[in-house]
């Protein structure tokens, strides 16, 4: 059984999956992965930081009318060392058609977010989740469930090493996900988000949701 996406047709093969639990894929170079074709995120106008009354109450209605959403977070860095960790400064939620972004410094949307966080109705899909879960429930007091790893899936498609979301977006959407490490890095706790920040985090969570939907229908048993 081949393991391709089938809107997308990358410009050189990578590993395909093989259905033999003792044969292992080897995880796409970073060199190969620049070679396909870019990833299309959401455009800026589609990317919504909640912050008024209106801005509430859209992003309710479009993340509970949704089952699953994509998740991630984003943390202002440390760079001295044992100083304590006070993020993550930005949540970040995708449906199908907008992205939410989400502060977390006396944000109004604070409420909303953690009724979202703890819905059992809202199925949280994303990368590297169980290391939101303490920072999360720190901030909010809300647990972070219900949840699918993406990691876990991606990896049992036959993956020794641990898969992200950018070598996620390669093997399974066979597209490229560009990550900046200056962006990677930045201030997310800054009062004043850059265009380029608010499009790179809701990437993350878009992807993210983009690859759980491509899983669902060509591999579903790594969902379990």
């Amino acid at each position: 059984m081949r393991f391709l996406a089938h809107q997308f047709k990358p410009q050189k093969p990578i590993p395909t999956l093989i259905m033999n639990p003792r044969q292992f894929l080897e995880r796409p170079t970073k060199e190969a992965i620049r070679e396909l074709p870019k990833f299309e995120g959401l455009p800026l106008q589609k990317i919504c930081l909640v912050r008024t009354a209106d801005d509430l109450l859209f992003a309710r209605d479009e993340i509970f009318n949704a089952s699953h959403v994509g998740f991630d977070t984003e943390s202002k860095p440390n760079f001295v060392v044992n100083q304590p960790k006070t993020g993550p400064h930005l949540v970040q939620i995708a449906t199908g058609q907008h992205a939410f972004l989400f502060t977390l410094n006396d944000s109004p949307g604070n409420e909303l977010l953690s009724e979202i966080i703890r819905s059992d109705k809202i199925v949280k899909v994303g990368f590297g989740l169980k290391s939101d879960r303490g920072p999360l429930y720190n901030k909010l007091g809300a647990m972070l469930q219900p949840t699918i790893e993406l990691c876990a899936a991606v990896r049992r498609l036959g993956y020794k090493q641990q898969v992200g979301v950018q070598a996620a977006v390669a093997v399974v959407l066979g597209r490229y996900l560009q990550k900046s490490k200056k962006l990677t890095t930045s201030n997310w706790a800054a009062k004043t988000l850059s265009d380029r920040q608010l499009l790179y985090a809701a990437d993350d969570a878009y992807a993210s949701l983009c690859v759980y939907r491509e899983l669902v229908r060509v591999a579903p048993h790594v969902l379990r």
